[in-house]
């Protein structure tokens, strides 16, 4: 039995064997391979479920979809596809009548002979002449910056790899900014600038972040007289600034970094704007003059903190400013003309998101934003705040027989132990019996500040369809009730996040929305961490679990900085080193607690390239469950031994993931597994 080193003594690990960073050691290949064969074998009976469900999920997809053209610089930008096609085209057509629309790129091309494509994204140069895009081929988010000729189509002989995929361009538009990650944490180490036409391994290092704790972005102001670089970790951030046509790119600190201090900027003429949680806890947005920004007698509220409202996001155009805002479980946009009273975008439904869409140019008076509930399809709207006229752009399109008036959805809320109220959003057919005969699919994540809005999934309608009431948790540990939200539910208030889903669950039952022997949950990522540790405590309230890429092994990989992300993650569970949360983090860690006693029947993901939750800490886990198992329920793990975090990476390919999920759902509901 192998036994792993621990600051406050030495664990026992059975099954720390399959850890291979190579990902190339055939035993541990061959275990991969014998779960996932095991997994297929157990799901056979209802395979041809699987495969009616994947039928039916992209059966509703528009095989010619394209995306609300956005305007930017004299251009109109779309992504869209073709029927068979897996991944977009990018076009853009000149803002001049009878104007053609030109290719970008045809990622079915790009992603031709790869098992695994992603485009990370794509900055058009100054002078619109050049596009700089970013590529992944492996699933595990480091990009291959390459840049395209637009007008020629020719593919320029510059290639940097290993970077973020955000880029920005400075004005000569020959100098291009970008991320290098370091290639053992993946966390971006250094800003450099590559001259086209230069050796990558000449380019000049503009900044180099030296605490390894904190990730790095570039980007290039909406005014784009700037660009930023931002120094990044959980709970504190740091923002440089240099001139867009600044030939020597000097940048500096806006407001130097300090302890649990967070905040964001954007310039609008010679002021800045920036949304802080100094003195804020839900933060709020000030402006000073951007001459004098770091002095904090200067700053004025633009939108006042408010402890019942969590400012969540701006965007800042010349006449008004709109802000993301989340309040008793949802996301509103509030918007504000420059010295006037602010008002918000009404809402159709009981739970909802409104989200601020792609607003790229500063000098418009129209808003774009997409709204989305349980019940209704993501919907893009223009809104013009000088006349309050709507106009819509786009509803996504569900192909087949839906019909939205055939859903209900509600907002509840469940009382925890502790007195707190946990919002639950909840969907499902009309005519379902609301008598405890129902299966109750529940979905958690509650992790990072991360909320989990309550929008639409034409997937989704699969479970509906079929008798499903689904609903989400938003337990603490997200922000959907504020800044405090997510305080009181990470570090050593974790388990909070984990007794807010089973109390959630048994409201759920005693108000008659679910059968109590038909109680299935889910969660990915931290959420997979939260199927971990109610299998844990509470196996006996749920028939099956899903946890997709599962951070199940969370005392073993916080120890290990080697593992890429870990050193970003101290400010969210935090450091093991430390003895207090080394025993707080083992109290609830879902593979140091697996015990012997009965666990219901589980459906575990990972890929092989994952590198946020690497694929033996489900591989580990799932093994100790099936050896201390006393009940007879299956243990699952699949593998895609082809994609990383994200899983499988094609438009129609991923739904066969989804389909997988619903099908050992439906076949526990039914007793067919």
């Amino acid at each position: 039995m192998d036994q792993v080193a621990a600051p406050f003594g030495v664990r026992e690990d059975p099954f720390y064997w399959l850890r291979d960073d190579t990902r190339q050691d055939p035993d541990v290949l061959a275990h991969l391979k014998a779960e996932t064969d095991y997994a297929d074998a157990v799901l056979e009976p209802v395979k041809p479920l699987i495969e009616q469900l994947y039928q039916e999920i992209v059966g509703r997809l528009k095989r010619d979809d394209s995306s609300v053209p956005v305007r930017h610089r004299g251009y109109w930008y779309l992504s869209r596809f073709v029927p068979g096609g897996e991944y977009p085209l990018l076009e853009r057509r000149a803002d001049v009548p009878g104007s053609e629309p030109a290719l970008l790129l045809d990622c079915n091309v790009l992603a031709a002979g790869q098992a695994f494509f992603q485009l990370g994204g794509y900055e058009v140069s100054p002078d619109n002449r050049l596009l700089a895009y970013a590529e992944d081929t492996v699933g595990r988010r480091q990009y291959r910056l390459r840049v395209k000729d637009i007008a020629t189509g020719a593919l320029l002989a510059d290639v940097i790899e290993n970077a973020e995929a955000g880029v920005a361009w400075a004005d000569d538009n020959t100098t291009l900014l970008y991320v290098e990650k370091d290639p053992v944490t993946l966390l971006g180490r250094r800003v450099r600038a590559h001259v086209l036409g230069a050796a990558p391994v000449t380019d000049r290092i503009l900044y180099e972040e030296p605490d390894e704790s904190f990730d790095l972005v570039v980007v290039r102001s909406k005014c784009e007289r700037y660009i930023y670089v931002g120094s990044e970790s959980t709970t504190s951030s740091e923002w440089r600034c240099a001139g867009s046509a600044d030939p020597g790119l000097a940048f500096q600190v806006v407001v130097p970094r300090e302890a649990d201090h967070e905040y964001q900027i954007e310039h609008l003429d010679e002021r800045l704007l920036i949304r802080t949680n100094w003195q804020a806890r839900n933060f709020r947005i000030v402006e000073a003059p951007a001459a004098q920004c770091g002095e904090r007698a200067l700053w004025r509220d633009v939108v006042a903190h408010d402890p019942q409202v969590f400012v969540q996001d701006m965007d800042v155009f010349r006449d008004f400013l709109a802000v993301n805002e989340r309040s008793e479980g949802l996301l509103r946009i509030r918007v504000q003309h420059w010295g006037r009273a602010p008002f918000h975008i009404t809402a159709d439904d009981p739970a909802y998101a409104m989200q601020l869409g792609a607003n790229p140019e500063l000098d418009t008076t129209r808003l774009r934003y997409v709204y989305s509930s349980l019940t209704t399809p993501a919907t893009t709207y223009d809104y013009d705040v000088a006349s309050g006229e709507r106009e819509l752009k786009k509803r996504e399109p569900v192909l087949g027989d839906f019909d939205p008036s055939a859903y209900a959805s509600e907002l509840l809320w469940a009382t925890a132990r502790d007195g707190e109220r946990i919002p639950v959003s909840v969907v499902y057919r009309k005519g379902v019996p609301r008598d405890g005969t129902a299966p109750l699919y529940l979905y958690g994540y509650g992790s990072y500040g991360l909320s989990i809005d309550p929008v639409f999934s034409s997937a989704r309608l699969s479970l509906l369809d079929r008798g499903f009431v689904c609903a989400i948790a938003h337990v603490r540990g997200g922000q959907e009730r504020g800044r405090t939200w997510y305080d009181s539910g990470r570090k050593l208030n974790k388990w909070n996040t984990f007794l807010d889903f089973i109390d959630a669950t048994d409201h759920l039952v005693a108000a008659g929305y679910g059968a109590r022997d038909k109680i299935f949950a889910a969660g990915g990522s931290a959420g997979g961490l939260l199927m971990g540790v109610i299998a844990n405590v509470a196996p006996e309230k749920y028939a099956g679990l899903v946890a997709n890429v599962p951070f199940v092994d969370i005392v073993t990989t916080m120890l290990d900085t080697s593992i890429p992300l870990t050193t970003l993650e101290y400010d969210e569970w935090g450091d093991p080193n430390v003895r207090g949360f080394y025993d707080y983090m083992l109290s609830y860690s879902p593979y140091d607690n697996v015990r012997s006693q009965p666990y219901p029947a589980l459906l575990a993901t990972t890929g092989l390239w994952d590198s946020q939750v690497q694929y033996y800490e489900p591989a580990k886990w799932v093994a100790k469950l099936r050896m201390l198992n006393t009940g007879n329920h299956p243990m699952l793990l699949h593998v895609n031994f082809e994609a990383g975090h994200g899983g499988k990476s094609g438009r129609y390919t991923r739904m066969r993931e989804v389909a997988r999920e619903y099908g050992f759902l439906i076949g526990r509901a039914r007793g067919a597994i």
